[in-house]
């Protein structure tokens, strides 16, 4: 069985199993810091599971928008055409928290607040906290990421 733990002070996600380190990937939370709060714009702490994988089989760069492939593939005039979109690319790894009260049910919902692991343009950089809350990481690492976990996958960020 994997699990996943986010390091938000070293931008870091690592997968283990049970012989231990499977993978480690630079990330990017978020700029904001950490935090739960609806609307904080921060990277939520604690216990989550991986409730919903999207994007299995999608070309890498797949633009999403509300969860859904939009049918672009992200590129750079795309970006110069939509400079103040919040790209989620390639794949969506959707995380519920398992803490009542911390990160699940009421203003402090990581579900209910959209949180994910997903893609990102490769100008973004990694191990810098630029997220609106999110989890981001480099194409490749997410297609690699999505395809080693599985629902209910234990994601454990601090």
């Amino acid at each position: 069985m994997v699990s996943v733990k986010v390091s938000i002070s070293d931008q870091i996600l690592t997968l283990s199993g049970d012989e231990g380190i499977i993978a480690e990937y630079s990330v990017s939370t978020a700029k904001n810091g950490a935090g739960e709060l609806n609307g904080s714009g921060c990277t939520p702490t604690g216990r989550h599971i991986i409730r919903a994988k999207i994007g299995a089989g999608k070309p890498e760069g797949t633009v999403f928008v509300a969860r859904r492939p939009t049918g672009e593939i992200y590129s750079d005039e795309l970006a110069r055409q939509y400079p103040q979109r919040d790209w989620v690319l390639t794949r969506i790894l959707w995380l519920s928290g398992m803490e009542r009260g911390r990160n699940r049910l009421g203003d402090v919902d990581s579900m209910r607040r959209y949180i994910y692991i997903h893609g990102t343009p490769s100008s973004e950089p990694m191990g810098i906290p630029l997220s609106h809350g999110c989890i981001r990481m480099r194409n490749k690492d997410v297609m690699e990421l999505f395809d080693m976990v599985d629902f209910g996958t234990e994601v454990e960020i601090c």
